[in-house]
């Protein structure tokens, strides 16, 4: 069974920096894509950025670009999601997902597994 659980998550003053983890056990995850998205009160899920592992290739949101970085570790089966120079606009809950294959999705409904969030509040 495919476990997910993300940590990391916090307050932090706009420009601040986070780096959010994302555990994953109960697969050989060398055939996924990892993915992290976010969904901040009275919003849909949208997005962040995402990892193929067999690869490394990774695809980011026009909103995160030049600021997060996702990257994994194969030692330790997790995989990261570095934030820097956040904003405001930032705060949600960012939740890790795994979908199985080659492609990067940038959909929600193309993640099969899910880990439960964590917190990420940036204030002004």
């Amino acid at each position: 069974q495919v476990q997910l659980v993300e940590s990391g998550g916090g307050l932090v003053q706009a420009g601040g920096s986070l780096r959010l983890s994302c555990a994953a056990s109960g697969r050989t995850f060398r055939s996924y894509v990892m993915g992290w998205f976010r969904q901040a009160p009275g919003k849909e899920r949208e997005f962040v950025a995402a990892i193929r592992w067999s690869d490394g290739s990774t695809m980011y949101a026009d909103s995160v670009k030049g600021r997060f970085t996702i990257s994994r570790d194969n030692g330790k089966n997790t995989v990261y999601l570095q934030m820097n120079n956040l904003k405001p606009e930032d705060t949600a809950v960012y939740y890790c997902a795994a979908r199985y294959g080659q492609w990067i999705g940038v959909k929600p409904y193309e993640y099969e597994y899910w880990g439960q969030g964590t917190q990420v509040t940036v204030s002004s």
